[in-house]
């Protein structure tokens, strides 16, 4: 029985397992998105948004913390210059979990891990998204009755019923003897 749950073991050895999460924060603070399985973005999780809470502080013995864990100048210089600014006003989780499905080989959950963008970003997205939108919704008003069967069983030649034509269910068959 573990009582006290601190974190994943991801089947390794602590030495094993150290390296492969410092290799992930460094992808994760270069990229700014990478892709692993659900149980390592979960961990991964928790040290990256350590990661930010120190680099918004700013100081030199957040600095020096924070290389401790990368191990990368490239990496803690990029926390420092530009992944911190993006979070001053906000308080805590700068990062995001997407599950994408499973993986090919062996079936493994995978997941996309990013640190959220910036509210800049967000909002350029909303507004292309409802422009989007208002551009689909005008095509679908320019658009006839959908086709398709309504309910139930069409007749073989094709139907019209409550406005809308009905396309028969398949070809009808033609006889042998003729």
């Amino acid at each position: 029985m573990r009582h006290a749950n601190d974190h994943r073991k991801l089947g390794r050895s602590p030495g094993h397992r150290k390296a492969l999460l410092r290799n992930l924060m460094n992808s994760l603070v270069l990229s700014e998105r990478i892709e692993t399985t659900v149980p390592k973005a979960k961990e991964l999780r928790r040290l990256g948004d350590r990661l930010i809470t120190l680099g918004k502080r700013g100081t030199l013995h957040a600095r020096r913390m924070a290389f401790a864990l990368l191990s990368n100048k490239d990496a803690t210089d990029k926390l420092f210059e530009t992944l911190a600014g993006r979070f001053t006003e906000r308080a805590g989780g700068y990062t995001r979990i997407l599950r994408t499905g499973y993986r090919v080989g062996d079936g493994a959950e995978m997941a996309i891990i990013e640190y959220l963008p910036t509210e800049e970003k967000k909002a350029a997205a909303k507004g292309k998204k409802k422009a989007a939108g208002k551009k689909a919704a005008g095509k679908a008003e320019k658009k006839a009755a959908p086709r398709g069967r309504v309910s139930g069983k069409a007749d073989k030649k094709g139907a019209v019923r409550g406005g809308q034509e009905v396309k028969p269910a398949r070809a009808p068959r033609k006889s042998p003897e003729a």
